[in-house]
């Protein structure tokens, strides 16, 4: 097989790869707190009969830490989280983080995300508010008061920089090393009748959709016409002289 071969099938991996996250992240432009996808691939260098050949290398899927937009709701119990930190969530499957900080009152008194998962104080425990006690104020170290009564403390989580993330449900994310709270608010904090919006511009996403497809066609392009060479050269070398 020719090395052109070898390539236009490593590009096309490469990009259907890339295709996958993208689609995904389209699928999520409008989800609050989504964290979007990406794929790196770092450059492979094979030699063969004294050429330097480049190919990208096995992919590395990774999880976009970049802030999204922020939405003024109005809402007392939506939450958006002011720079690099996360809200923290107890599921079925364990401790995720969060920044969808869509927050509910549930008849029992508990504080619980969109998907009914406990929203988590500073401690790892979950909180809870009197259902008949009047709106909840939030400052911006998370100090949640109800009434002339402080009720807790929303956490907030600052998560390695060299983490592993992977997904849960609720725009939440596993985090495969430990989180430590948040103490210094000069940097983070808790904005009260605000969501934060996905960090996937969509405008961006499809664009780039737009670019793989394109790709695509190249490399199928280039596939065929190595294809067409080789099989002229074969007809012409094999043809009787």
């Amino acid at each position: 097989m020719s090395t052109a071969v070898h390539l236009g099938a490593a590009a096309e991996i490469a990009l259907t790869r890339r295709l996958e996250a993208l689609a995904n992240n389209v699928a999520n432009a409008t989800t609050p707190g989504y964290r979007a996808d990406g794929v790196k691939f770092d450059a492979l260098v094979a030699t063969r009969g004294g050429d330097r050949t480049t190919y990208p290398s096995g992919a590395v899927d990774y999880i976009s830490r970049a802030s999204g937009g922020v939405l003024r709701t109005g809402a007392p119990l939506d939450l958006a989280v002011r720079g690099d930190a996360w809200f923290s969530l107890m599921t079925p499957a364990g401790q995720t983080y969060t920044r969808d900080g869509r927050v509910t009152l549930a008849n029992t008194g508990e504080l619980l995300s969109v998907n009914g998962y406990s929203i988590l104080d500073a401690s790892g425990s979950p909180m809870f508010a009197d259902p008949g006690g009047g709106e909840i104020s939030v400052a911006p170290d998370g100090m949640m008061t109800q009434g002339a009564r402080q009720i807790g403390a929303v956490g907030l989580f600052k998560l390695p920089d060299d983490t592993r993330l992977t997904r849960y449900d609720n725009s939440s994310l596993f985090s495969s090393l430990p989180a430590e709270p948040v103490v210094d608010f000069s940097r983070n904090g808790v904005l009260q009748g605000y969501i934060e919006q996905s960090n996937a511009d969509p405008v961006i996403e499809m664009g780039r959709l737009i670019e793989i497809q394109r790709a695509f066609e190249a490399v199928a392009g280039a596939i065929d016409m190595s294809d067409t060479l080789a099989q002229d050269a074969i007809k012409t070398l094999g043809s009787p002289s």
